[in-house]
């Protein structure tokens, strides 16, 4: 018998996020794992937020948020709200109800951003680290440390010699036009004006320079779990004095580099 193609919608419905997920779904072990590791976070967090005044955002969803965004490698703020808007997953693992309003973008953006101002995210890290070891995911030993380049939020426009005064008002202040035909930049006699500790890098032979970083990570290789994370300046040598710094974080003395 074929069945009738009904569109209108109901009114009311009784189902619950909880029911719409697989048991066996990858998620749901993240989600028990990272709440684990929230609840033992929760005093920092009472630290962070005013007793009184508008409640914001909980942190403990903006960390969840942010690791879907990271796990399914969501371009951008604004799409992770839609997609958390129509997606049941979603809405289960950040913990929101079906008929829960989603965040503004910005609103989410300006949250998540505090919340990495107070290093949250690097002790959310760490919580994770902590609780592979009591598992027995990582040894103190054979460690590989892998670095790559990441491009500064600055323009090739703003890397300018340092010696000059900038006496001469640029034809438009937002956008200024710049020729660097024939002229030979390096990091000895140049330098950003709006990011300083940003340094000129390609990754190879024949590949544009950018201004750039050096993201480097510690990683464990009998489990391939990443266990550290550092910043530096891109001066091609980060990623040896990198694992020089995070080799001794490392608890035990069997840590050697590779």
């Amino acid at each position: 018998m074929r069945g009738a193609d009904h569109q209108q919608g109901r009114m009311f419905s009784y189902l619950s996020p909880e029911s719409r997920v697989r048991t066996d779904h990858p998620l749901r072990a993240v989600r028990e794992m990272t709440d684990e590791i929230l609840e033992q976070m929760s005093p920092l967090f009472d630290a962070m937020y005013a007793r009184c005044g508008r409640p914001s955002i909980a942190p403990e969803k903006l960390l969840r948020g942010q690791l879907l965004q990271m796990l399914y490698s969501v371009r951008s703020e604004r799409l992770l709200m839609e997609e958390i808007d129509y997606s049941i997953l979603f809405r289960w693992f950040v913990g929101l109800n079906l008929d829960d309003e989603v965040w503004d973008a910005t609103s989410f953006t300006k949250n998540r951003d505090r919340l990495l101002e107070a290093a949250v995210a690097k002790e959310f890290l760490a919580q994770v680290v902590e609780q592979a070891r009591s598992r027995g995911l990582v040894s103190d030993e054979h460690f590989t440390v892998d670095g790559t380049l990441l491009e500064a939020w600055a323009s090739l426009k703003s890397f300018q010699h340092k010696e000059e005064n900038g006496s001469t008002p640029p034809d438009d202040p937002g956008n200024p036009t710049v020729d660097f035909h024939g002229e030979r930049r390096s990091n000895k006699t140049h330098a950003s004006k709006t990011d300083g500790d940003a340094l000129l890098a390609r990754k190879g032979p024949g590949k544009e320079a950018k201004l750039s970083y050096s993201g480097n990570l510690l990683v464990e290789n009998r489990n391939g779990l990443i266990v550290n994370a550092e910043l530096l300046e891109a001066n091609g040598r980060a990623e040896r004095d990198a694992a020089l710094v995070m080799l001794e974080q490392i608890p035990g003395a069997g840590a050697s580099p590779k």
